[in-house]
């Protein structure tokens, strides 16, 4: 990965403390499910729990801003151990000036994934944007990288690849994922 990575990219990379991630078309393929009852239903891909709980463990903070607040959302929050979310969030630029104040962090020390036109106030304020393969096109327009998964499809493990390989090889960072203490929380 990290001979893929141009030098820009992978100078914004380097300074990343915080990465920003947005749900519905990032961790989720974007589809909502409703069962009979009207209870919904989302799916999130367990290799992204991978990735999100590595950078935990190199000291990058992940965090959730995400327009929609459900209960499944909730639960994959605490299983990842995610301690900064925004969810049912109108305004996600002024929930991220909160968060990197109540940090300490600059913009540049973000990165920040997102898939719509809500993510784009954001994603032209932060060091290093990412959306996915399949987010709107006007959104890959304005990302310093399109990662090559769709959303919910690997999207953060594969941005988290792309943060670590910045500062390391990903074998070594991956020795952390294989001990088995790193299975002690839910992926």
């Amino acid at each position: 990965m990290s001979e893929m990575l141009s030098e820009q990219i992978k100078q914004k990379a380097q300074k990343i403390k915080l990465l920003v991630l947005d749900v519905d078309g990032v961790l989720t393929d974007g589809t909502l499910v409703y069962s009979q009852d009207g209870e919904l239903v989302k799916h999130f891909n367990v290799k992204d729990g991978v990735g999100i709980k590595l950078l935990q463990t190199f000291d990058v903070a992940v965090a959730i801003i995400s327009a929609k607040d459900s209960l499944p959302l909730k639960r994959r929050i605490q299983d990842l151990s995610i301690k900064h979310a925004y969810t049912g969030c109108k305004d996600k630029l002024l929930a991220l000036k909160e968060l990197t104040t109540h940090l300490g962090l600059q913009f540049d020390q973000v990165a920040y994934c997102g898939d719509d036109v809500i993510d784009l106030k954001v994603m032209q304020k932060v060091g290093l944007s990412l959306a996915p393969a399949d987010a709107y096109s006007m959104v890959r327009e304005y990302a310093h990288v399109v990662t090559r998964a769709a959303g919910g499809k690997g999207v953060a493990r594969e941005v988290a690849d792309l943060i670590l390989a910045s500062r390391m090889d990903l074998k070594q960072a991956y020795i952390k994922a294989m001990l088995p203490e790193f299975e002690d929380k839910p992926v």
